[in-house]
């Protein structure tokens, strides 16, 4: 799957969801004069009836065009770029596993990408220079000492963290792959 090209179907669809282009949906938030990706985000939300997905890649889409042209093509070569660089193939090693199992979207952020179905699955990114974490979002697996259970009302369920491309095996692929089929 093709992170651009996934971009830019979501981004078609969000136009047909609205019934205004891209263009028309960007004079009305330059309009509204908002300039804070979080408040771009939820005025979107009201103002076209999108959900906090759309609404979130409009406002990252919105930025973007508004900004001065300072960034990668690649959102993984910012969130892998300096000391964190070397993280870039633990990254690459889920992704390949986690593209055999079927369709998803993938939806960059600062920091990490968003793996979406119907609902968001996994986020991956790097949580410091040394070590990715992968959150999970699925119901009823007991944690353990590698899958750790978070506080509830986060984004994520669980998380994992993962400091080397050995850590990617079957057991993580597992809880993957149960959030995963949950979400679509």
């Amino acid at each position: 799957m093709d992170l651009e090209k996934a971009i830019q179907t979501q981004l078609t669809n969000i136009q047909t969801k609205v019934g205004k282009s891209l263009d028309e949906i960007f004079a009305v938030l330059t309009k509204s004069g908002i300039e804070k990706h979080g408040q771009i985000r939820d005025f979107a939300k009201s103002e076209f009836g999108i959900g906090h997905g759309d609404a979130n890649a409009i406002a990252n889409h919105f930025m973007k065009a508004k900004a001065p042209i300072t960034t990668t093509a690649d959102p993984l070569d910012e969130i892998y770029s300096g000391p964190k660089a070397a993280l870039r193939p633990i990254h690459d090693a889920l992704m390949a596993k986690i593209y055999d199992f079927g369709e998803f979207e993938i939806h960059p952020k600062k920091g990490y990408v968003a793996l979406r179905r119907k609902r968001q699955f996994a986020m991956i990114g790097a949580a410091t220079n040394t070590r990715i974490e992968v959150g999970i979002n699925m119901k009823g697996v007991p944690g353990t000492d590698r899958l750790v259970e978070q506080p509830a009302g986060g984004m994520c369920q669980y998380k994992v963290r993962v400091s080397e491309v050995g850590e990617v095996n079957e057991e993580l692929f597992g809880w993957i792959r149960t959030a995963f089929d949950a979400a679509g």
